[in-house]
């Protein structure tokens, strides 16, 4: 891994809770970012199952950085071009046990579950993953800046 994307993979682990322990409003909730935030995670699970990378595209800061499942990392643009050359399929995706916490009107960090049906240059990513995704309002648009997924394994009989 070279220097620059270890510094980018630090700050992103780092980033959500910098801004929550700077923000005097962290703890309160905030319906409408609740709102906004939710529909724009569900809002990108649709262009991903389609797929869609034109929608997709617009739902990402060009900064957008991704932190996969399996460790490799992500830009915008190596993103979409996997979903639109049919390298990354998803074929369904279901989200639930979603948390929104805002650090303020114009950051939130998303946690949830998602169980997927899918495959990456072939192989199956079928199962349960848990994320945390960064929004942040930008123009008056939210748009994702970073995304990291973990895989969710089965418990291990002793």
């Amino acid at each position: 891994m070279n220097y620059h994307k270890l510094i980018a993979l630090l700050f992103a682990l780092a980033l959500p809770a910098v801004l929550l322990a700077q923000s005097n409003d962290a703890a309160k909730p905030n319906p409408d970012v609740e709102k906004a935030v939710m529909k724009m995670e569900q809002d990108m699970s649709a262009a991903l199952t389609k797929p869609d990378a034109e929608a997709a595209a617009k739902m990402l800061a060009d900064s957008f950085y991704a932190v996969n499942p399996d460790g490799t990392t992500q830009g915008k643009a190596e993103f979409l071009a996997d979903l639109k050359s049919g390298k990354f399929k998803l074929e369904s995706n279901k989200l639930d046990d979603m948390m929104v916490h805002a650090a303020n009107a114009d950051i939130a960090i998303v946690t949830y579950r998602s169980t997927d049906k899918g495959s990456y240059e072939g192989h199956d990513l079928n199962g349960q993953y848990r994320w945390l995704d960064v929004l942040a309002k930008r123009g008056g648009t939210w748009q994702f800046i970073v995304s990291q997924g973990t895989k969710i394994e089965p418990a291990k009989k002793p």
